[in-house]
């Protein structure tokens, strides 16, 4: 229970993050191009990166304060973040082949998804 609390508190904090982004980046860039979820994503992705690395030099926070940070702040402000924890792990163990894979098969089968997903609510609501 205390692990869902903790993911939980972290998931509110990340979600209105990403909302108070969006917001600012809309107000400025417009519509035109997903520029909020873009640099949500590289912002996401980039404090990742540094905390990933600043917990294994400097840092062994509890299981809950881990958490808090990486599945519910950084994975409620954007869940590219753990996607590129995952590939980078993969390519730093070697298995080069398999981050492949795994890269190339999340971005296409995502995409497919999506679009599958619209297609068939499509299909049913007209």
């Amino acid at each position: 229970m205390k692990m869902l609390l903790s993911v939980a508190a972290g998931g509110a904090i990340g979600a209105g993050g990403r909302y108070l982004v969006s917001v600012l980046v809309t107000r400025i860039a417009g519509h035109g191009f997903p520029y909020a979820t873009f640099i949500e994503n590289v912002l996401g992705c980039l404090l990742l990166g540094a905390l990933v690395e600043f917990m294994a030099l400097n840092w062994s926070p509890s299981q809950e304060m881990r958490a808090f940070l990486v599945i519910g702040v950084l994975g409620a402000f954007t869940t590219f973040s753990a996607f590129s924890l995952d590939a980078v792990s993969l390519f730093e163990r070697g298995q080069l082949g398999l981050a492949g894979v795994y890269v190339v098969g999340s971005v296409v089968l995502s995409l497919a998804g999506f679009v599958a997903g619209m297609m068939t609510l499509r299909a049913i609501l007209t």
